[in-house]
């Protein structure tokens, strides 16, 4: 039988590596969310959409770090189970006591974890950050782009001032009406 999940013996390094490893929309909603502990109306606001909309993406995207973290869980079954979950996990980010659905409970305490954690993983995924970028690779990737922009703006350029001149008249068409 497999071991149960247990998110409290998670440590912020290792979320913090789970939430990179996802794909950038959801890492940075789960981030914003969870790490930096923004409220669900900020998170609305800033994606402009409805708070149920973010709440319905937000339970989408914890369940994708479940799985990834190795938790026992399965996708909602309808669109009325997934509204059911959607509440239960707003309901459990808000209080620390809420009934959840056993499918669910991995997930919101893995997404309670984090937000307990959450300054702990902010501060691993900024460190973690400021190494990539200082890396030899990011460098050279940056390195390359910036020649690529100013070998687009060389040519660019060149076919601006090469371009055949304009005409200066056009030439005269008689009237529809004389033809």
């Amino acid at each position: 039988m497999a071991t149960a999940f247990d998110a409290s013996q998670l440590s912020p390094a290792t979320l913090a590596e789970a939430l990179r490893a996802l794909p950038p929309r959801a890492g940075a909603l789960l981030r914003r969310r969870l790490a930096r502990g923004e409220t669900l109306e900020a998170c609305a606001a800033l994606y402009g959409v409805s708070q149920e909309a973010i709440a319905t993406h937000l339970l989408r995207e914890a369940l994708a770090l479940t799985a990834r973290m190795g938790g026992q869980g399965r996708e909602p079954v309808t669109v009325e189970e997934e509204a059911a979950w959607t509440r239960q996990l707003t309901a459990a980010l808000g209080r620390q006591v809420a009934p959840v659905s056993p499918a669910l409970a991995g997930t919101v305490a893995l997404c309670q974890r984090l937000l307990t954690l959450g300054p702990e993983v902010e501060a691993t995924l900024e460190a973690l950050e400021r190494e990539e970028a200082r890396s030899p690779r990011s460098q050279r990737e940056d390195t390359l782009r910036r020649w690529a922009v100013v070998l687009l703006l060389a040519l660019a350029s060149y076919l601006y001032w090469t371009r055949p001149p304009e005409p200066t008249q056009r030439p005269t068409r008689p009237p529809a009406s004389a033809r």
